[in-house]
């Protein structure tokens, strides 16, 4: 028998931001969202599902999410259901596993689902909460918390090190916000000028407001399966999965790898793996949606992935080298500054985005794009997620 490809077919997303609803609402407007985009498929057809979420069992204080999602939803899967726990590489990691179990022949027709509820009655929750994003015993008890503390450092560094600049960062917040005005699923809608970034008030200093997404509600979901049952289902062009990578090499910041906080070699790595999995390269890559849940993991991030030359992500934004009509555009959606980053659920928009891009029906197209890119970090920049997609197997 022939080794299976698999494809990605389809998918939609609720709307993000903060909401009343609760996660079982959202997931349910994902999942609609989700079977109106693949009129051709039945609830009935699949039969794998995962879904990820992080915070599922604190905020809605729902564990064993999995079913009681698959049965709001109206799917019986046979072959697999449960739960993925990677926080910010949640959807990304699901979308690997399920392409592992279609490619393994395991499942034939998977859905993919991922999102959080992560606004509560008191706000200040959830930013507690976030502090069981790290690791418990070494780093939190230290305050080494989102959203501050490390990336602003890590700002700091790649300052130090490559004479970077917050004129840099502000162009990736007015990008991201320019984006994000014509994407009707966004959290936040609305352009800013540079001179508005700038005079923002300051979170941890050198970021800003606009320099950190925000707390996100929200869900996506996707549907894997083969070509040929792709083909069933629609007759839109096939987008296929041709690489992926995972790397971890720590989790307590004592023991990042790198040089300094701007020196992402565990990225590097992830990133080489992935690209020689696709068999392609850096300069292939016609459209990626990175990890923007601070201006600076973006710059960093499109040095990491060869997009340009380490240290000189600044200057090749500010010249427009990551916008539509550059070199390589980047979070053409407006990205987790703009959409939100309800955890499970990124991923999964992340790939719906590039899924359109290829198919050439995205709001804000990339001409001709055959080749797209997504990427996550974990954490306090503890993992790194890469997922590379195409026209071609």
């Amino acid at each position: 028998m022939s080794e299976r490809q698999v494809c990605m077919i389809g998918g939609g997303m609720s709307l993000w931001g903060r909401r009343s609803a609760s996660l079982v609402d959202v997931v349910q407007e994902a999942g609609k969202a989700c079977f109106d985009d693949i009129p051709g498929i039945k609830r009935k057809d699949v039969d794998g599902f995962l879904f990820a979420s992080s915070y599922c069992g604190r905020n809605p204080f729902q564990v064993n999410a999995s079913p009681v999602m698959a049965e709001r939803i109206g799917i019986k899967p046979l072959n697999i259901c449960s739960r993925v726990d990677t926080l910010c590489a949640g959807g990304s990691s699901a979308i690997i596993l399920a392409y592992g179990l279609v490619k393994a022949g395991i499942a034939d027709v998977v859905a993919v689902a991922g999102g959080e509820k992560l606004f509560t009655p008191q706000n200040w929750e959830a930013y507690y909460s976030e502090m069981a994003s790290i690791d418990h015993d070494w780093d939190a008890p230290h305050g080494m918390g989102l959203p501050g503390p490390f990336f602003a450092m890590t700002a700091k560094d790649h300052m130090k090190h490559y004479g970077t600049k917050k004129e840099h960062l502000a162009a990736i917040s007015v990008k991201a916000r320019r984006a994000g005005a014509s994407n009707p699923k966004a959290q936040f809608q609305k352009e800013v000028t540079f001179e508005e970034v700038m005079k923002a008030r300051p979170i941890v200093p050198p970021l800003s407001l606009f320099d950190c997404c925000p707390v996100t509600d929200g869900a996506a979901m996707t549907i894997l399966t083969t070509p040929d049952r792709a083909k069933a289902f629609s007759d839109r062009p096939l987008v296929y999965i041709r690489g992926t990578a995972q790397a971890t090499q720590h989790s307590m910041s004592a023991n990042f790898p790198g040089e300094h906080l701007g020196d992402w070699v565990h990225l590097r790595r992830a990133a080489k793996r992935a690209y020689e999995m696709a068999r392609v390269k850096p300069t292939d890559i016609d459209v990626a949606q990175t990890h923007d849940c601070f201006t600076i993991s973006e710059l960093i991030e499109i040095e990491e992935l060869g997009f340009c030359k380490k240290g000189e992500g600044g200057p090749f934004t500010a010249a427009g080298q990551t916008d539509i009509g550059g070199k390589i555009p980047v979070n053409t959606d407006g990205g987790l500054l703009s959409v939100g980053h309800p955890f499970g659920g990124t991923g999964i928009r992340q790939g719906l985005e590039i899924m359109r891009q290829l198919q050439g029906r995205a709001i804000r197209q990339v001409k001709g794009a055959k080749t797209g890119l997504t990427h996550n970090l974990s954490g306090i920049n503890v993992e790194h997620t890469i997922l590379i997609y195409g026209r071609e197997p």
